[in-house]
């Protein structure tokens, strides 16, 4: 049923049927599918839908592409891409493809606030492409470069692609630490840290676009311009007001504000700048602005909120769990994971928009990529800059598309020019992905609940101060290192127990060595020991003992309960993990 779901589908995208009815169409084929039946499967997608949308931890986050939205869309109405253009213009006219690099700059600080590629060649390729041809820049470059650097800018904040992919991974996070035991539970993810990991990658993909460009410039003796100190601050202090706002919003974020305080912070500045300091926007055109900046916004909410409910079938029909045993059984590292992982994001950019390519696969491969060892920000970050390049990839980029139209060019030209800029974005990619320090995000913060806390710096005073070593009734050294080896979980937790045991001993005892409380942890443990030796059974403890031998053997394997007036009842949360508890390193 749900192959023929898919057929049907492929078909209606075909014919230019929008996506959020085919992701709920799909949703239908997997409810009828289900061996739980189409109410409750469908029901249930349905019911992930709504709690995407009315959660407490993703509600906030989607709050802010709107607000985003509307921001772009009112720079993008004044006059910010020409002000722009005036600062990098004035800052590098001077070197070699001074305004190449200028249209590189320009073209990713307005997708940064667009978000959408499409409108970046729009507004800006009108304005550039005639400044490129009349400094003599080879017409085929302009029209390459400009398809090229249309979605660059989606790795800076506040890019609205960052803030759906924090939101889906985040949600899909938790989804598998509540039914999975494993890697998943120990994930460290927060969109408010993730939209930072894009910076520096970012950088990396515009420097080495900038490369190229200088190259070009220098090989077609493109002629520069003179440098002027005061048209650079004049055209620095007019644009001044706008270039702050990606400084203002990440020192927002590293001050604490939080994300939704910061978009609806960001439009109020963008209004009051464009419309009272500017002048560039009537209040008779804000209505024009706001309905077509919420036109996009509800297109998204569409495709990311139905894509949610076919998800949903997938999770439950464990497809993610499959593409997982798939992956380990046909992949040996990580490189080759993320080397095959590469090239099937590249296919995906290249025939899904963005958001409708977030929602449907960061929860198919989100499991398999922590199962190989892949940190989740830089897992996102290689996802949205393998969507970048799908931009660009053809023969059915986006940006081919927009650019033939634009500028009146035969696709086949356009995608002839855009080859250099697509293989050095490719160059990029690699760079990024198999150099994993370049993904870079703040340390998290350190909050939660006081009792988390207070048994955490319990557990650290207890591994600073635990025993590392010790002597045996047979004069023979015994140290903590020597239980790591040990295979057996019971026997290795009677071994890393006797040392805490030792531990609090001496506390009791005041730091002496020797204590008849010592004594007796140590001579209880060989008492065990010899007795697995002679009986061979994994369990020390004989069912048929009284209770007084079960407390006695409770104590040996040291789970944190003390001995006579010591006990800390607080160590009772750490008793299943014996690491927790205090083992030694």
């Amino acid at each position: 049923m749900l192959g023929a779901g898919v057929l049907v589908s492929l078909v209606l995208l075909a014919l230019g049927v929008p996506i959020f009815t085919v992701f709920l169409l799909l949703a239908t084929f997997g409810g009828f599918d289900s061996a739980r039946g189409f109410a409750q499967e469908f029901g249930g997608g349905v019911q992930s839908l709504f709690a995407l949308g009315t959660s407490p931890i993703t509600a906030p986050i989607l709050s802010t592409i709107p607000l985003f939205i509307l921001a772009g869309f009112l720079m993008a109405e004044s006059k910010t891409a020409d002000r722009t253009v005036r600062v990098a213009q004035a800052a590098l006219g001077w070197m070699p493809g001074g305004l190449a690099v200028c249209t590189i700059f320009a073209c990713a600080v307005f997708t940064t606030f667009t978000g959408a590629s499409g409108v970046t060649i729009v507004a800006l390729g009108g304005l550039l492409m005639p400044a490129l041809l009349k400094e003599k820049y080879p017409e085929r470059f302009s029209l390459g470069l400009l398809a090229g650097t249309g979605s660059v800018g989606l790795l800076f904040p506040p890019a609205v692609p960052l803030f759906v992919y924090g939101t889906i991974y985040g949600v899909q996070a938790q989804a598998m630490a509540a039914t999975e035991s494993g890697e998943m539970k120990l994930i460290s993810f927060s969109t408010d840290r993730f939209v930072f990991a894009g910076i520096v990658p970012g950088l990396v993909l515009v420097g080495m676009l900038s490369i190229y460009a200088v190259v070009v410039a220098i090989r077609k003796g493109v002629p520069r311009q003179s440098f002027h100190f005061g048209a650079l601050v004049k055209s620095l202090l007019v644009a001044l007001p706008e270039l702050l706002i990606p400084v203002l919003i990440i020192g927002g974020l590293l001050l604490g504000l939080q994300l939704p305080q910061l978009a609806s912070l960001c439009v109020l500045y963008v209004l009051i700048i464009e419309v009272l300091v500017y002048r560039d926007l009537a209040p008779a055109r804000l209505w024009k602005v706001v309905r077509a900046s919420m036109g996009l916004a509800g297109a998204i909410f569409a495709i990311v909120l139905t894509a949610q409910a076919f998800t949903s079938y997938l999770v439950t029909a464990r497809v993610p769990q499959a593409i997982v045993e798939w992956i380990l059984a046909h992949f040996g590292s990580k490189w080759t994971f993320l080397l095959a992982l590469n090239v099937m994001l590249l296919i995906v950019g290249m025939v899904m928009d963005i958001f409708s390519a977030i929602v449907v696969v960061v929860p198919l491969i989100a499991p398999a990529a922590v199962k190989m060892g892949v940190d989740p920000f830089h897992l996102g970050v290689i996802f949205l800059l393998n969507l970048e390049v799908g931009y660009l990839h053809p023969p059915v980029g986006l940006n081919l598309f927009i650019t033939s139209f634009t500028f009146r060019k035969p696709i086949l030209e356009v995608t002839m020019a855009a080859l250099p800029p697509l293989f050095i974005m490719i160059a990029a990619l690699f760079v990024v992905t198999y150099v994993e320090p370049l993904t870079v995000v703040p340390e998290p913060d350190r909050r939660g609940r006081a009792s988390e806390m207070v048994r955490q710096v319990h557990v650290k005073y207890q591994e600073a101060t635990a025993v590392r070593e010790l002597t045996l009734p047979d004069g023979k050294a015994m140290k903590v290192s020597d239980c790591e080896p040990i295979a057996d979980a019971t026997h290795k937790e009677d071994c890393t127990g006797l040392f805490i045991d030792v531990t609090q001993c001496r506390q009791k005892a005041g730091g002496r060595v020797g204590s008849e409380c010592e004594k007796k942890a140590i001579d209880e443990y060989v008492a065990r020991s010899k007795a697995d030796e002679a009986t061979g059974e994994d369990d020390w403890a004989d069912e048929d003992e009284d209770d007084a031998d079960k407390d006695d053997a409770d104590k040996g394997k040291g789970k944190g309960k003390a001995k006579g007036d010591g006990a800390d009842k607080g160590d009772g949360a750490d008793k299943d993990d014996p690491k927790a508890g205090g083992t030694p390193n």
